[in-house]
């Protein structure tokens, strides 16, 4: 099912609007990718950038090109570790956190 334009918008302006929400959004991206879901981690984290600082700011932040942050971040981006850790650690500081991995046993 696609996501239509007026959920897009509603989605983007509570991320503005609100701290938690958008903390909450940062964070299932960054599970989704600990657990292997890929497409759905650089779906949610693209609507993070998207609503908040923007490709063009992330890139300057990370020394890179927006066009290339997106096509990391894109369906069939396949961006290296490296890179997408760099991404989530200048995120975390734009948001003021620093988010930690936890052990869970089943």
């Amino acid at each position: 099912m696609a996501i239509t334009h007026q959920f897009q918008a509603t989605v983007q302006k509570r991320i503005k609007t609100d701290a938690k929400f958008r903390l909450s959004l940062l964070t299932e991206a960054i599970n989704c990718l600990i657990h292997g879901e890929f497409t759905i981690g650089k779906a949610i984290l693209r609507d993070y950038i998207n609503a908040t600082i923007g490709f063009t700011k992330l890139g300057t932040l990370t020394n890179k090109s927006s066009k290339s942050l997106m096509r990391m971040l894109s369906d069939t981006g396949n961006p290296q570790a490296k890179n997408l850790l760099e991404i989530i650690a200048q995120l975390q500081k734009i948001e003021g956190v620093e988010l930690d991995v936890q052990i869970n046993e089943s």
